[in-house]
């Protein structure tokens, strides 16, 4: 991923500027008698030309006729590709002009949906892996006590990861758990598995609902360094307390995120008067 300008949601190439020139199409090795459909290998190709940048923002696609045959697909199967890619996000359909590349920024949907940062990276099909900086048991600070309701003293897992994209890194989380109901959480490798899952699966503890928190911060020495930004550079914080079923708060989160590469978008509905 090497975008760095979030967009905003629906953006639209601006009236008046000249789009960037439709991008030179490449052979994609279809499988035409493979497991996935047509459909779906031209949209993973699009989706990883866009995100790595090959494709620009505001780039223009050739027109149907022309990439259906470019392609040798007919124009049902293109169109189910680009009307995936649509859906995502990532390409903008305007009547009369064509289609575009409307950014190649990653805009998790976390501020309306409750999932993980890593699952909604991983739905969105962006690619990132995880460094994990520390990961050890000890007592809870007395905040973090507070908020998951665990008595003074209490020992917890403290986690601490980076999130890294193919442009640098994305996210820096802190994420405490309480140790009560987690054995041996410490020796789990979470550059292979993700917290929410292991949370999940492992320990049998669905996370049905949280409290998040969102500001603007200026960027510590902590997590200037974790982000490869400057100190004191703005960065989106996000504060989180997640709960299992029958309201128990289990993970308490802070976590760090490199605006010029990572949007949070939130899609809202206004009820009728």
């Amino acid at each position: 991923m090497t975008a760095e300008l979030p967009r905003k949601s629906g953006q639209t190439p601006q009236v008046g500027r000249e789009p960037a020139h439709a991008p030179t199409i490449g052979p994609i090795d279809l499988q035409r008698h493979g497991a996935d459909p047509l459909h779906l290998q031209i949209e993973r190709a699009f989706r990883e030309n866009i995100v790595t940048g090959a494709w620009p923002a505001q780039t223009r696609l050739p027109r149907e006729p022309e990439l259906a045959a470019t392609l040798g697909v007919n124009r049902g199967t293109l169109r189910r590709a680009l009307s995936a890619l649509v859906a995502a996000g990532l390409l903008v359909a305007v009547r009369g002009r064509g289609t575009f590349v409307s950014s190649a920024a990653m805009e998790p949907s976390i501020a309306q949906r409750f999932r993980s940062l890593s699952e909604d990276f991983t739905a969105q099909g962006f690619t990132f892996h995880t460094q994990v900086r520390s990961s050890a048991m000890g007592p809870l600070p007395l905040p973090v006590q507070t908020l998951l309701g665990v008595p003074a003293g209490a020992p917890g897992l403290r986690l601490e990861r980076v999130f890294v994209g193919d442009a640098g890194p994305l996210a820096f989380l802190v994420n405490y758990v309480r140790a009560d109901g987690c054995p041996g959480i410490a020796e789990v490798d979470f550059t292979r598995q993700s917290l929410f899952g292991t949370l999940e699966h492992r320990y049998q503890l669905p996370i049905v609902r949280g409290r998040r928190t969102f500001s603007a911060q200026r960027a510590s020495l902590e997590v200037a360094e974790a982000l490869h930004v400057a100190a004191g550079d703005p960065v989106l914080y996000l504060e989180q307390v997640s709960y299992a079923a029958g309201g128990r708060a289990v993970e308490y989160s802070d976590v760090w995120i490199d605006s010029s590469r990572v949007t949070i978008t939130s899609m809202l509905q206004r009820d009728p008067p």
